[in-house]
């Protein structure tokens, strides 16, 4: 391919990119718009293979092949209920690639350096790029290299962590080493250093050094924040990437990897700050890992659980004429959607008047309930965001909880010292009736007490979704 048919693939590339993103704006519009994110995505990889001064074509085919192999594997063996801890282990990976590709580039600038004219005149490719760049262009090189490796380390580990906590294989407590905030602000007071000694020629041990602070930096971000914040987090690791990418690309000169990275850096960055907004929490503590743990004792609980059995739930059902469901990822563990679609389905067809809350966070990844909702038909216009229906609770009959518990929390009104005080939550128990299902009587994933479980007008409806909703159904007339 010449130099021109690479360009114009590349601008169409990114015309598509940004298609994708304005079609996931909205539920009907999202499977063209991953149409258009694969389609861009695959325009990109065969313009940059076999664009000029690229060889090693057996090798990088064999490289495309075994990964698109290993992630059909993946992608088919993953739950929905995966799918979080799924994008933050792909979003580790782009932070490793800028890792290596940052430390490829500094050994190639120097393999380049020690060659006479004539060896740099047979050079190709990116070593070709960095015989030709004046003194300038290589010291600004130094810094996009240096940015790139900094900031792909702490996505490394950071990922890294997020998809420990989102899998249950590390606690989803908050917690920090001694010294908490002022480690980190001491490591990358360090890395500074390392960058001004790396600039002015020292060679790769600051790059060396500063990695494995940028590691730790990640490490131990992740770490301080708290399970109730994780949905912020998995957004703001998908921006750390994106802006990897763009330092990536300013490396090699790529202009659609610095284009593409700017836009999921871009929409990382607002995404989060939208879902620190609904979260009444301040964008810059919790990139810093500031939230996640409680400022004093809890409210004391009065009252409690009491249960109620099939029977009981159909019976207000058959009862009501407006009920609204509240799913969490309580459901999705459950792959009980398609249950609760039939219920809607039931509900509506008995001239009741059904509708969906959504909060911003609920589940553990952006959006998660409304592709769940979506892949079992559940129809777009009764499922409303949180402040759309919010106002409406006072108004219902019965609401019905699904695996939900920090979305759902009255202490964010009501409890000063509780670790999510403060947070915009969907007021239920306003309601007249509300039936929680879940499986028993802990805490949940974030480890907060929930006293709308203790509240006179709510009933516990324990057991697996799935199994509970199938019980219900033959009663609903």
């Amino acid at each position: 391919m010449t130099i021109g048919i690479v360009s114009a693939a590349y601008i169409a590339a990114a015309v598509l990119f940004i298609l994708s993103l304005g079609g996931l704006s909205g539920q009907e519009n999202a499977k063209r718009a991953v149409w258009y994110g694969m389609t861009g995505m695959g325009l990109a990889v065969v313009a940059t293979v076999f664009g000029p001064d690229v060889g090693n074509w057996f090798i990088i085919l064999l490289m495309i092949a075994g990964g698109s192999v290993l992630g059909y594997y993946v992608a088919s063996r993953v739950q929905m209920t995966e799918m979080p801890q799924l994008v933050a282990a792909l979003h580790s990976f782009v932070g490793l690639a800028a890792v290596f590709i940052g430390f490829n580039a500094h050994i190639e600038a120097a393999h380049v350096a020690s060659l006479d004219d004539a060896g740099r005149a047979a050079l190709a490719g990116f070593a070709a790029i960095l015989a030709h760049k004046e003194p300038v262009e290589l010291a600004i090189m130094k810094i996009e290299v240096f940015l790139g490796v900094f900031i792909g380390a702490v996505t490394f580990t950071g990922s890294v962590i997020a998809f420990g906590k989102l899998a249950g294989k590390v606690d989803g407590k908050a917690s920090k080493l001694p010294g908490g905030h002022f480690l980190n602000a001491g490591a990358a007071i360090v890395s500074v250093i390392l960058l001004l000694t790396y600039f002015n020629g020292a060679g790769i041990w600051p790059l060396i050094l500063m990695t494995a602070l940028a590691f730790f930096i990640g490490y131990h971000l992740i770490m301080g924040i708290g399970g109730a914040d994780m949905p912020v987090v998995v957004s703001m690791l998908n921006s750390y990437s994106g802006w990897a990418a763009a330092a990536i690309g300013f490396t090699l000169g790529n202009d659609l990897l610095i284009v593409t990275g700017a836009l999921v850096g871009s929409s990382g960055a607002i995404l989060s700050y939208i879902m620190c907004k609904a979260m009444n929490r301040s964008f810059i503590s919790v990139i810093l890992g500031g939230f996640g743990a409680s400022i004093g004792p809890a409210m004391e609980i009065i009252g409690e659980q009491i249960a109620i059995d099939a029977d009981g739930v159909a019976a207000a059902l058959n009862d009501a004429e407006s009920v609204i469901i509240v799913p969490g990822y309580g459901m999705a563990v459950a792959q009980a959607q398609q249950s609760v679609s039939e219920l809607t389905r039931k509900l509506r067809a008995a001239g009741k008047k059904v509708r969906f809350a959504i909060h911003p966070v609920a589940g553990r990844l952006p959006g998660h309930m409304n592709v769940l909702l979506a892949e079992a038909k559940v129809p777009y216009d009764i499922v409303l965001e949180m402040d759309e229906i919010n106002d409406d609770f006072h108004e219902t009959d019965v609401v019905i909880v699904i695996g939900s518990n920090d979305i759902v929390n009255p202490a964010a009104q009501e409890d000063p010292n509780s670790p999510i005080a403060g947070m915009p939550v969907l007021e239920v128990w306003k309601a007249k009736q509300v039936f929680v299902s879940k499986r028993g009587q802990g805490t949940g994933y974030s480890g907060i007490e929930n006293p709308l479980f203790y509240k006179e007008n709510t009933r516990m409806f324990y057991g697996d979704a799935k199994k509970s909703l199938g019980e219900l159904l033959p009663q609903i007339a």
